[in-house]
């Protein structure tokens, strides 16, 4: 299954793994690094590792180290390991000065409720408001200075195009779904949005592996490529996510779907793989599948573009081979 707005050049191809330290890895989780792995090894992309640990304040002592320790349990390697996000926030202030010579950003200090009585309920169900253009200020500064506040881009109410190479779509209006998004927080650190583009920019991204849920985020930084001047198109993938049996995003809510909880009650690595696999469309996975071969039996085309949903019976067939040794 292909839906392709464009091709990029011959260069060499190169991929991000980029889990945020905010919790450990759930099987959610895990199927979409595997698939991304498994991706890049058919294709031969270069595969960095990039922890994304700007979330400052729901970072956890431990998890870094953990979710590495994790990823290597299941069998992923990588080519390159880049330094942590906030070791060095000067390319995204950098980014932010650019961006301010150009009078697309401006500071904002408003608060949710203000936001909230102006543009009305949040989008959808991150929480996320509505920034309507109407709440803009009239003067633009054309400097940019961390003043303890947020910062948002102006975002002309226009489609934006992107590469898309599984999800049904390859366009959205960032204006119509979240308005002027911040990309300079209140905590004197980028947004999420921002830095991720830089950092794509940067680290020479071309293929991009992900939930559907960020769908709206590839129309995002492509507009943010595009005023940061920077060249290329990247190739997303927005691969369809895991969900409890309530149809909700895969949670605590769920149980504890943590790779670890598994590996805890004994079950191999290869039994989780095997679980991922049939979610992803290899039918002959067996009860257990090294990673390797996942990556060569992988097809997109065998793969459904809904979303999974991990009932209680794949909890209890992960849990099967461990009851039986005990």
């Amino acid at each position: 299954m292909q839906n392709q707005c464009s091709l990029w050049g011959m260069e060499i191809q190169t991929t991000r793994l980029a889990p945020s330290p905010t919790g450990a890895l759930h099987l959610g989780n895990a199927m979409m690094f595997v698939v991304n792995w498994a991706l890049a090894r058919q294709n031969g992309w270069r595969v960095v590792l990039r922890i994304e640990d700007l979330d400052s304040p729901r970072v956890k002592p431990g998890v870094i180290e953990g979710t590495m320790q994790t990823l290597q349990w299941l069998g992923m390697d990588w080519d390159d390991l880049m330094p942590l996000q906030s070791a060095d926030l000067e390319p995204y202030a950098g980014a932010m000065r650019s961006l301010a010579e150009k009078g697309l950003v401006y500071p904002c200090s408003l608060s949710r409720k203000e936001i909230a009585e102006a543009a009305g309920a949040p989008h959808d169900d991150s929480g996320e408001l509505r920034f309507d253009s109407s709440l803009r200020p009239s003067d633009i500064p054309s400097e940019f200075h961390d003043t303890g506040t947020n910062w948002r881009l102006i975002v002309p109410d226009q489609e934006i195009e992107f590469d898309e190479r599984f999800a049904p779509t390859c366009s959205a209006n960032p204006s119509r779904s979240v308005g002027d998004f911040v990309v300079w927080t209140q905590r004197a650190q980028p947004s999420y949005q921002l830095a991720v583009t830089v950092d794509d920019a940067h680290q020479g991204i071309t293929q991009i592996v992900r939930g559907n849920d960020l769908l709206d985020s590839a129309a995002r930084q492509t507009l943010l490529r595009g005023a940061l001047g920077v060249g290329g198109r990247p190739h997303h993938y927005h691969l369809p996510l895991v969900r409890g049996p309530d149809g909700r995003r895969l949670a605590k809510r769920h149980g504890d779907t943590r790779v670890d909880h598994y590996r805890a009650k004994g079950v191999s690595a290869e039994r989780v793989l095997a679980q991922l696999g049939r979610w992803c469309g290899i039918l002959d996975a067996g009860e257990s599948i090294r990673i390797q071969e996942f990556a060569k039996r992988l097809e997109l085309d065998r793969m459904s573009a809904e979303d999974v949903t991990f009932t209680p019976e794949d909890d209890q067939w992960l849990l099967l081979v461990a009851a039986r040794s005990r």
